[in-house]
Protein backbone atom coordinates (compact mmCIF):
# COMPACT_ATOMS: atom_id res chain seq x y z
CA UNK A 1 0.00 0.00 0.00
CA UNK A 2 1.48 3.22 -0.81
CA UNK A 3 0.62 6.86 -1.65
CA UNK A 4 2.60 9.32 -3.87
CA UNK A 5 6.18 8.91 -3.31
CA UNK A 6 6.21 12.35 -1.60
CA UNK A 7 3.93 11.64 0.71
CA UNK A 8 6.27 8.73 2.09
CA UNK A 9 8.94 6.82 0.98
CA UNK A 10 7.20 3.91 3.00
CA UNK A 11 9.78 2.82 5.46
CA UNK A 12 12.37 3.79 7.45
CA UNK A 13 13.65 2.83 10.99
CA UNK A 14 15.48 4.19 13.80
CA UNK A 15 18.33 1.61 15.73
CA UNK A 16 17.38 0.28 18.83
CA UNK A 17 19.77 -2.21 20.78
CA UNK A 18 19.20 -5.89 21.36
CA UNK A 19 21.43 -9.14 21.59
CA UNK A 20 21.27 -11.21 18.61
CA UNK A 21 22.00 -14.53 20.45
CA UNK A 22 20.27 -17.51 20.46
CA UNK A 23 17.98 -17.35 23.53
CA UNK A 24 15.73 -20.75 24.09
CA UNK A 25 12.05 -20.07 23.89
CA UNK A 26 10.92 -22.14 26.98
CA UNK A 27 7.47 -23.59 26.99
CA UNK A 28 4.53 -22.03 28.70
CA UNK A 29 1.29 -23.86 30.14
CA UNK A 30 -1.76 -23.23 28.33
CA UNK A 31 -3.35 -22.54 31.70
CA UNK A 32 -2.04 -18.81 31.53
CA UNK A 33 -5.06 -16.14 31.80
CA UNK A 34 -5.41 -14.62 28.26
CA UNK A 35 -6.72 -11.10 27.41
CA UNK A 36 -10.03 -10.99 26.17
CA UNK A 37 -9.12 -8.81 23.02
CA UNK A 38 -11.53 -9.04 20.18
CA UNK A 39 -9.40 -7.39 17.89
CA UNK A 40 -6.48 -10.30 18.38
CA UNK A 41 -8.62 -13.10 17.15
CA UNK A 42 -9.45 -10.84 13.91
CA UNK A 43 -6.05 -9.81 13.24
CA UNK A 44 -5.23 -13.48 12.94
CA UNK A 45 -8.05 -14.67 10.22
CA UNK A 46 -6.84 -11.60 8.60
CA UNK A 47 -9.25 -8.96 6.29
CA UNK A 48 -11.37 -11.67 4.99
CA UNK A 49 -9.75 -14.94 3.08
CA UNK A 50 -9.48 -13.04 0.00
CA UNK A 51 -7.24 -10.89 1.61
CA UNK A 52 -4.58 -13.64 3.31
CA UNK A 53 -4.22 -17.28 2.47
CA UNK A 54 -5.50 -20.26 4.16
CA UNK A 55 -6.86 -19.57 7.86
CA UNK A 56 -6.19 -22.82 8.50
CA UNK A 57 -2.92 -24.17 9.93
CA UNK A 58 -1.30 -24.24 13.77
CA UNK A 59 -1.72 -20.95 16.13
CA UNK A 60 1.38 -20.26 18.17
CA UNK A 61 1.65 -17.27 21.15
CA UNK A 62 5.05 -16.30 20.97
CA UNK A 63 6.70 -13.58 22.98
CA UNK A 64 7.62 -10.42 22.29
CA UNK A 65 10.31 -9.50 24.48
CA UNK A 66 12.27 -11.62 27.18
CA UNK A 67 12.56 -14.58 27.68
CA UNK A 68 10.73 -15.02 24.78
CA UNK A 69 8.54 -18.11 25.82
CA UNK A 70 5.79 -19.70 23.31
CA UNK A 71 3.20 -22.01 23.42
CA UNK A 72 1.12 -23.48 20.96
CA UNK A 73 -2.74 -23.34 21.32
CA UNK A 74 -4.19 -26.26 21.18
CA UNK A 75 -7.80 -25.85 22.57
CA UNK A 76 -10.82 -25.26 20.56
CA UNK A 77 -12.28 -22.45 19.43
CA UNK A 78 -9.10 -21.57 17.82
CA UNK A 79 -7.46 -19.09 17.29
CA UNK A 80 -8.48 -17.85 20.36
CA UNK A 81 -6.41 -13.98 22.12
CA UNK A 82 -3.18 -15.17 23.55
CA UNK A 83 -1.35 -13.96 26.90
CA UNK A 84 -0.74 -10.61 27.31
CA UNK A 85 2.95 -9.55 25.88
CA UNK A 86 2.53 -12.15 23.00
CA UNK A 87 1.59 -11.84 19.29
CA UNK A 88 -0.57 -14.56 17.92
CA UNK A 89 0.66 -16.52 14.68
CA UNK A 90 -0.85 -18.43 11.90
CA UNK A 91 1.85 -21.48 10.90
CA UNK A 92 0.27 -22.58 7.41
CA UNK A 93 2.01 -25.33 7.90
CA UNK A 94 4.84 -28.09 9.05
CA UNK A 95 7.69 -26.63 6.31
CA UNK A 96 7.32 -22.73 8.46
CA UNK A 97 10.68 -22.96 10.67
CA UNK A 98 11.34 -19.06 10.22
CA UNK A 99 9.12 -16.61 12.33
CA UNK A 100 9.50 -13.22 12.24
CA UNK A 101 7.59 -10.45 14.58
CA UNK A 102 6.41 -7.35 14.53
CA UNK A 103 4.84 -5.86 17.61
CA UNK A 104 3.45 -2.43 18.13
CA UNK A 105 2.24 -0.99 21.39
CA UNK A 106 -0.82 0.83 20.15
CA UNK A 107 -2.69 1.48 17.69
CA UNK A 108 -2.06 4.77 17.27
CA UNK A 109 2.28 4.32 17.00
CA UNK A 110 4.52 4.08 13.94
CA UNK A 111 7.11 2.19 15.87
CA UNK A 112 6.97 -1.35 16.71
CA UNK A 113 9.65 -3.82 17.87
CA UNK A 114 11.22 -7.05 15.31
CA UNK A 115 11.92 -10.25 16.52
CA UNK A 116 13.28 -13.77 14.67
CA UNK A 117 12.94 -17.18 15.34
CA UNK A 118 13.78 -20.39 14.40
CA UNK A 119 11.97 -23.47 14.56
CA UNK A 120 14.67 -25.51 16.37
CA UNK A 121 14.37 -29.12 18.68
CA UNK A 122 10.79 -28.48 18.81
CA UNK A 123 10.33 -25.37 19.92
CA UNK A 124 10.82 -21.70 18.74
CA UNK A 125 14.46 -20.27 19.35
CA UNK A 126 14.93 -16.33 19.59
CA UNK A 127 17.49 -15.46 16.94
CA UNK A 128 17.50 -11.50 16.76
CA UNK A 129 16.33 -8.68 18.08
CA UNK A 130 14.57 -6.73 19.71
CA UNK A 131 15.28 -3.90 17.17
CA UNK A 132 12.74 -1.03 16.61
CA UNK A 133 11.48 -0.67 13.45
CA UNK A 134 8.78 1.68 11.60
CA UNK A 135 5.43 1.22 9.98
CA UNK A 136 2.50 2.91 9.10
CA UNK A 137 2.15 6.51 9.60
CA UNK A 138 -1.12 5.46 10.96
CA UNK A 139 0.01 2.76 13.07
CA UNK A 140 -1.45 -0.61 12.25
CA UNK A 141 -4.97 -0.87 10.57
CA UNK A 142 -7.66 -2.68 12.95
CA UNK A 143 -7.94 -6.55 11.66
CA UNK A 144 -9.43 -6.64 8.38
CA UNK A 145 -9.72 -2.75 7.69
CA UNK A 146 -6.74 -1.68 5.85
CA UNK A 147 -7.33 0.33 3.23
CA UNK A 148 -5.40 1.52 0.06
CA UNK A 149 -3.67 4.76 1.09
CA UNK A 150 -5.01 4.62 4.63
CA UNK A 151 -1.02 5.13 6.09
CA UNK A 152 -1.28 2.05 7.87
CA UNK A 153 0.30 -1.29 8.35
CA UNK A 154 -1.84 -4.40 7.75
CA UNK A 155 -2.47 -7.09 10.82
CA UNK A 156 -2.12 -10.80 10.14
CA UNK A 157 0.55 -13.82 9.49
CA UNK A 158 1.97 -13.74 6.37
CA UNK A 159 4.63 -15.26 3.85
CA UNK A 160 7.16 -13.76 1.95
CA UNK A 161 7.26 -12.99 -2.11
CA UNK A 162 10.62 -12.55 -3.84
CA UNK A 163 13.20 -9.96 -2.81
CA UNK A 164 14.28 -6.83 -4.81
CA UNK A 165 16.22 -3.75 -5.08
CA UNK A 166 17.75 -0.80 -6.94
CA UNK A 167 21.36 -1.94 -5.68
CA UNK A 168 23.04 -5.67 -6.38
CA UNK A 169 22.16 -8.78 -4.32
CA UNK A 170 23.47 -8.96 -1.04
CA UNK A 171 23.29 -12.32 -0.70
CA UNK A 172 19.82 -13.62 -0.15
CA UNK A 173 18.43 -16.92 -1.12
CA UNK A 174 15.18 -15.88 -1.99
CA UNK A 175 14.73 -14.94 -5.80
CA UNK A 176 15.91 -11.35 -6.21
CA UNK A 177 14.61 -8.49 -8.79
CA UNK A 178 16.24 -5.48 -10.09
CA UNK A 179 14.49 -2.06 -9.38
CA UNK A 180 15.05 0.00 -12.75
CA UNK A 181 13.18 3.17 -13.32
CA UNK A 182 10.86 1.89 -15.48
CA UNK A 183 9.53 -0.54 -12.66
CA UNK A 184 6.58 1.10 -10.71
CA UNK A 185 3.86 -0.98 -8.37
CA UNK A 186 0.35 -0.73 -9.40
CA UNK A 187 -1.80 0.94 -6.36
CA UNK A 188 -4.87 1.81 -8.48
CA UNK A 189 -7.48 -0.55 -6.96
CA UNK A 190 -9.46 -0.20 -10.53
CA UNK A 191 -6.18 -1.33 -12.38
CA UNK A 192 -6.25 -4.62 -13.65
CA UNK A 193 -2.37 -4.97 -12.58
CA UNK A 194 -3.46 -3.78 -8.70
CA UNK A 195 -0.82 -4.95 -6.14
CA UNK A 196 1.62 -6.02 -9.01
CA UNK A 197 5.53 -5.20 -10.11
CA UNK A 198 5.23 -3.30 -13.45
CA UNK A 199 7.16 -2.94 -16.41
CA UNK A 200 6.00 0.54 -17.87
CA UNK A 201 7.70 0.08 -21.33
CA UNK A 202 5.00 -2.68 -21.32
CA UNK A 203 2.36 -2.69 -19.25
CA UNK A 204 -0.02 0.49 -18.13
CA UNK A 205 0.48 0.39 -13.80
CA UNK A 206 -2.32 2.68 -13.60
CA UNK A 207 -3.17 5.80 -12.37
CA UNK A 208 -0.30 7.13 -9.92
CA UNK A 209 1.89 4.04 -9.23
CA UNK A 210 4.53 3.71 -6.83
CA UNK A 211 8.40 3.93 -8.24
CA UNK A 212 10.15 1.05 -7.46
CA UNK A 213 13.60 2.68 -8.32
CA UNK A 214 13.97 4.98 -5.07
CA UNK A 215 17.05 5.48 -2.93
CA UNK A 216 17.56 4.12 -0.28
CA UNK A 217 14.41 3.24 1.06
CA UNK A 218 14.25 0.48 -1.99
CA UNK A 219 18.00 -0.47 -1.65
CA UNK A 220 16.97 -3.56 -0.49
CA UNK A 221 13.70 -5.18 0.09
CA UNK A 222 10.96 -7.92 0.84
CA UNK A 223 7.56 -8.38 -0.58
CA UNK A 224 5.17 -9.17 2.59
CA UNK A 225 2.74 -11.34 0.77
CA UNK A 226 -0.18 -9.46 1.59
CA UNK A 227 -3.54 -9.06 -0.39
CA UNK A 228 -1.93 -11.59 -2.92
CA UNK A 229 -5.61 -12.11 -4.16
CA UNK A 230 -5.24 -8.02 -5.34
CA UNK A 231 -8.69 -7.30 -3.71
CA UNK A 232 -9.54 -4.08 -5.12
CA UNK A 233 -8.77 -1.24 -2.12
CA UNK A 234 -7.58 -3.87 0.13
CA UNK A 235 -4.36 -2.66 0.13
CA UNK A 236 -1.09 -3.12 -1.76
CA UNK A 237 2.76 -3.02 -1.45
CA UNK A 238 4.01 -4.11 1.77
CA UNK A 239 7.48 -4.66 1.89
CA UNK A 240 10.03 -5.27 4.60
CA UNK A 241 12.51 -2.18 3.02
CA UNK A 242 15.27 0.16 4.15
CA UNK A 243 14.30 3.12 6.88
CA UNK A 244 15.44 5.92 6.94
CA UNK A 245 14.15 7.00 9.99
CA UNK A 246 10.69 8.25 9.21
CA UNK A 247 7.53 6.48 9.52
CA UNK A 248 6.51 4.69 6.53
CA UNK A 249 2.63 4.46 4.15
CA UNK A 250 2.28 1.21 5.62
CA UNK A 251 5.51 -1.08 5.26
CA UNK A 252 7.78 -2.24 7.68
CA UNK A 253 11.21 -0.85 8.18
CA UNK A 254 14.84 -1.59 9.34
CA UNK A 255 18.11 0.03 9.19
CA UNK A 256 20.07 -1.48 6.72
CA UNK A 257 22.48 -3.05 8.65
CA UNK A 258 19.74 -4.82 10.08
CA UNK A 259 17.45 -5.26 7.50
CA UNK A 260 20.18 -6.82 5.29
CA UNK A 261 20.98 -9.38 8.33
CA UNK A 262 17.16 -10.15 7.85
CA UNK A 263 16.67 -11.36 4.70
CA UNK A 264 20.27 -12.93 4.10
CA UNK A 265 19.08 -15.16 7.12
CA UNK A 266 15.28 -15.69 5.56
CA UNK A 267 15.28 -19.09 3.36
CA UNK A 268 12.35 -20.05 1.19
CA UNK A 269 12.99 -23.66 1.70
CA UNK A 270 12.42 -23.18 5.47
CA UNK A 271 8.74 -21.35 4.86
CA UNK A 272 9.14 -18.37 6.62
CA UNK A 273 6.28 -15.86 7.96
CA UNK A 274 6.21 -12.86 9.24
CA UNK A 275 3.40 -12.12 12.38
CA UNK A 276 2.28 -8.27 12.71
CA UNK A 277 0.13 -7.08 15.42
CA UNK A 278 -0.84 -5.29 18.24
CA UNK A 279 0.14 -6.04 21.39
CA UNK A 280 -2.13 -6.95 24.06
Amino acid sequence: MRPRIMSRPEGRARRAGGPDGGTPVRAVKMGRVCVALAGILAAVLVPAGAVSASTGGVYWCVQSHSPWNAYQQRRPPLPRPCARGYIIVRIPGSGTTQLVTVGAASYGTSWATINTFAWTGGRWVHRRGPWAARIGQRGMAPPGRKTEGDLRTPQGSYGFGFMFGVLANPGVLFAWRHAYRYDYWDDDPASPLYNEWVDVRHQNPGARPEPMHQIPVYDYAAVIAYNTARVPGAGSAIFLHVGDGSATAGCVSLPVARLQAVLRWLNPARHPVIAMQVIP
